[in-house]
């Protein structure tokens, strides 16, 4: 069984893969803002084991919440071998932006790209000890292709789908495999104003913690680096 951070894990995509990896027997440490958010569902403490169950305090824009957090699991978990970033948001600024909404694309890099960013790297000694580590990244079909006018979102996603090439380079003699998964639109709370596409007919937050638990079972030589799920058809892949 796995020793596992997951950023992102109060709603959503982070939150299916943390209750599914739970159920599966692994040790679990999430990163989230708001610990109030996990009280009465399968991910509040007090439901599970506190020797294989952890919640910490983790802000992607705060650099020091990143290196308490892993600091707090590996005394707890002696050591951690998986690394799941879910945590990200989206702002819908324009290329041709006002000048107020420059704090929005310093926010979207913030938690998009230096969030996954420093958290590998804080917990990088720690996954280097194990010979088949993991790191799954949820980057997205943005970071394949730039679809309609959501500048920000987009260069945020580019330069995060850039990162885990670079995890992968890096990491590879150690035994490190990296996932960027990439999906396009997913049945979430972020998807909620989509009109003009199905919810049912969009990629579900079950089937992609499926994928997850599905990357965590392959050896070493058989990790595809991407995932990129179509519910709709695209041309990039």
């Amino acid at each position: 069984m796995r020793k596992i951070l997951i950023t992102g894990a109060s709603r959503g995509i982070g939150k299916a893969i943390a209750i599914k990896l739970l159920k599966e027997g692994h040790s679990i440490s999430l990163g989230v803002r708001n610990k109030e958010d996990l009280i009465n569902t399968p991910l509040d403490p007090k439901l599970n084991n506190p020797k294989s169950f952890l919640v910490n305090k983790y802000d992607a824009t705060d650099k020091d919440s990143s290196n308490k957090w892993v600091k707090n699991t590996v005394k707890i978990f002696k050591n951690i071998d998986t690394i799941i970033h879910c945590a990200g948001i989206l702002k819908r600024t324009k290329l041709l932006f006002n000048d107020e909404e420059i704090q929005d694309i310093e926010e979207i890099w913030k938690v998009n790209v230096m969030g996954p960013w420093i958290l590998t790297k804080d917990a990088w000694e720690y996954i280097s000890l194990s010979n088949s580590a993991r790191i799954i990244v949820l980057v997205s079909m943005s970071g394949k292709r730039s679809k309609g006018r959501l500048a920000s979102y987009s260069m945020s996603k580019f330069a995060l789908m850039s990162l885990c090439q670079t995890m992968r380079n890096e990491g590879w003699n150690k035994g490190i495999r990296v996932t960027a998964i990439c999906p396009g639109w997913v049945n979430t709370d972020m998807a909620k104003q989509i009109n003009q596409f199905p919810k049912n007919e969009m990629t579900q937050a079950n089937d992609i913690a499926n994928i997850c638990s599905n990357l965590l079972d392959l050896p070493n030589s058989s990790v595809p680096f991407e995932v990129a799920l179509n519910c709709q058809l695209e041309t990039t892949n």
